[in-house]
């Protein structure tokens, strides 16, 4: 029997009719495992993963297959974007075993959960040199029955492997600027001044690493910015850019951005929107803002829930074959548009008889010469119009806290450099989302789906969610945000932080204990939660003035100082931050009677500080008290304003304008 056709995960559901009888991540599969002495066969993956697609059309929906993993195992389905803390201990384990990892995961282990061998996809028989899941099948359940010894000794030592790495934490504290440094030269090194990005094949727009050059305002800084509006303009010409929809896809297969892995993730067009805009803040150049914008209307049109929330990504297949959704022929074309449009739109986008992808065709522009000439909107939106009555594409609608809290600070951000109001509304109604329906006294779930709350929140999920309500607050001015970052983060302190050694560990002290609880410092397609822990604990620190966030703020920067030792350019996200802190002009509290008279130009250039900001009023001071106790030392002016500027933990006289702030 099938036990997941009552579950709220899009993958799950996925595989509710197979004839495997699946059960959850469940403590009656482990119990049942035991009193029938058999291992587990845990399979990990996603809803809009290809390969997952893959393995499930060849062997889990497969009576054979299916047949053989019912006698001899008990078979568990994790979606990995609801259980991260289940994904990334078995994914460690996997290459560890390996020296790989991916998903589909395929994990064997004890009905005590210790995991004896480990692999990612595997074709239903042996072919090309890799072994088919049924022989595989039959030789692990041949050794458990004959052998177990020798898989228990196996597991063992790779939880003991495991557990000794995680306790072995580098010890050696580097100077921030020296790992920036060594960041700068490796990212220097390995770019590709032809396309773009770093390294070779395949190529992962990772937002982050551009972000953290874009930061960099040294005599060299044109420089770093340079490597960054050249990736950013070679991924906006490349396939892995939707020209007709907007929005970017998973990565490149290819070294030029063209063929994308078709699938696309909400956390990766957050990020872009988020390096987008500031490129656009940085140079003015209208490409970026174009492409910003793009991206943020394919999330708002196709991501949002209507509740404020959204949704976390869209499949790579479609009709059961990767990229159909995307790809065109100039038949296609001619039989949509009329013959001349037709013939323009395939010029100028490369579709061609012969394609480029398949036999068919992803549109882009790396072929253009003028590709700063902006399409013809009419014309995408026909083609848009049709793509959506051709072929149907999966949709991932369920709502996970953490991505949601980097959409949130994106939207955010964005309202400021662009000066975009409907920006800020997305921003703000995903995260009273969050708080209504992900939040309960503090403590934060992980996933929402259709009504229903559930999974504790990972230090991801709250230092995600922080970061996003600080954005609002610095984009607002409106404590609430402020006040419920402040509650959320001191409850992510006492489920996550190590007070003796410093760090915040994946998974909270009251959620349920796995064999390993990693602290995780490296970034990954999203940042790592110790690098978005160190930038927000940073900000609530000058923010509420208080010592707690300051001993924290110091404690947290002082683990991530050593963790950055051994591999800065991994910790692309800490070190972004660390450059603004270098490179920040300083931090402003500001106080005025009334902030509904701010005028928008006052706005704007507050936002235009690039600094935290504080901004007291009459209508603020009694939230901002309870949250910043300090702030009661700043009397507010019968009218008009004083500027207190801080640096160095020092701040200046203060002044009456921003004319005469911008001096300072």
């Amino acid at each position: 029997m099938n036990h997941l056709k009552h579950e709220k995960s899009p993958y799950l559901l996925q595989h509710a009719e197979n004839p495997v009888n699946w059960y959850p991540w469940c403590e009656e599969a482990f119990d049942l495992a035991a009193e029938k002495d058999l291992p587990i066969f845990l399979s990990i993956g996603y809803s809009t993963c290809h390969w997952c697609h893959v393995m499930a059309h060849e062997s889990f929906e497969d009576e054979e297959v299916a047949a053989f993993l019912n006698d001899h195992f008990i078979s568990i389905k994790v979606d990995r974007e609801e259980r991260p803390d289940i994904d990334s201990v078995y994914m460690r384990a996997a290459q560890a075993m390996t020296g790989s990892g991916g998903w589909p995961l395929t994990i064997f282990m004890t009905p005590e959960r210790t995991p004896f061998f480990a692999g990612t996809y595997f074709p239903k028989h042996t072919k090309y040199g890799q072994i088919g899941l049924l022989e595989l099948l039959s030789a692990v359940s041949q050794k458990w029955t004959e052998d177990r010894d020798s898989l228990l000794t196996q597991g063992s030592q790779i939880v003991a492997f495991l557990q000794k790495q995680e306790a072995a934490a580098p010890q050696t504290k580097q100077n921030p600027e020296n790992s920036i440094a060594e960041a700068l030269s490796y990212f220097v090194k390995n770019f590709d001044r032809k396309y773009g990005g770093f390294g070779s094949s395949p190529k992962f727009p990772a937002a982050h690493n551009l972000l953290f050059l874009m930061a960099q305002k040294s005599k060299k800084g044109d420089k770093y910015l340079a490597m960054a509006e050249k990736t950013l303009t070679q991924m906006y010409l490349g396939g892995i850019f939707d020209h007709i929809g907007g929005g970017f896809c998973r990565y490149a297969t290819d070294d030029k951005w063209l063929i994308p892995h078709f699938e696309k993730m909400l956390y990766d067009n957050a990020l872009l929107l988020m390096a987008y805009s500031q490129c656009y803040y940085e140079t003015k150049s209208p490409l970026y803002l174009t492409v910003a914008n793009k991206t943020a209307s394919y999330m708002l049109r196709e991501l949002k829930d209507p509740e404020g929330g959204f949704y976390c990504g869209q499949d790579a297949d479609s009709d059961g074959e990767e990229g159909t959704y995307y790809l065109f022929t100039p038949e296609e074309i001619r039989s949509v548009l009329h013959l001349e449009p037709a013939a323009a739109f395939c010029s100028q986008y490369d579709i061609t008889p012969q394609g480029n992808f398949m036999g068919k065709n992803i549109p882009n522009l790396l072929s253009t010469k003028d590709h700063g000439l902006l399409p013809d909107e009419d014309v995408l939106r026909i083609l848009y119009d049709y793509r959506l009555e051709r072929t149907k594409l999966h949709k991932d609608d369920k709502v996970l806290t953490s991505w949601n809290g980097i959409a949130i600070a994106a939207f955010a951000k964005a309202a400021r450099q662009l000066k975009n109001a409907d920006y800020l509304e997305a921003a703000l109604s995903a995260a009273e989302f969050i708080w209504k329906h992900l939040q309960d006294e503090g403590k934060l779930f992980a996933r929402w789906r259709q009504g229903h709350y559930a999974f504790s929140g990972t230090l991801d999920d709250y230092a995600c969610y922080i970061w996003g309500l600080l954005e609002c607050y610095s984009t607002t001015f409106n404590p609430i945000f402020l006040e419920r970052a402040d509650r959320i983060g001191r409850t992510m302190i006492k489920l996550f932080f190590d007070s003796k050694e410093g760090g915040f560990y994946l998974y909270a002290a009251d959620s349920e204990a796995l064999f390993l609880r990693p602290k995780e410092t490296y970034d990954g397609a999203m940042p790592s939660g110790n690098a978005v822990a160190a930038h927000i604990t940073k900000k609530l620190a000058f923010l509420t003035g208080e010592s707690f966030w300051e001993d924290i703020a110091d404690k947290q920067s002082a683990f991530m100082d050593r963790a950055c030792s051994d591999y800065p350019f991994g910790n692309s996200f800490y070190l972004w931050s660390v450059s603004q802190d270098l490179f920040e002009e300083g931090k402003l509290i500001c106080t005025m009677p009334d902030a509904e008279n701010l005028s928008t130009d006052t706005l704007c250039r507050l936002w235009d500080l690039q600094m935290d900001v504080v901004l007291k009023t009459r209508k603020t001071e009694e939230t901002l008290h309870k949250v910043s106790p300090y702030l009661k030392n700043y009397e507010i002016p019968e009218e008009g304003s004083d500027f207190y500027l801080c640096r160095n933990h020092a701040c200046y006289s203060p002044v009456h304008s921003l004319d005469a702030l911008e001096s300072l």
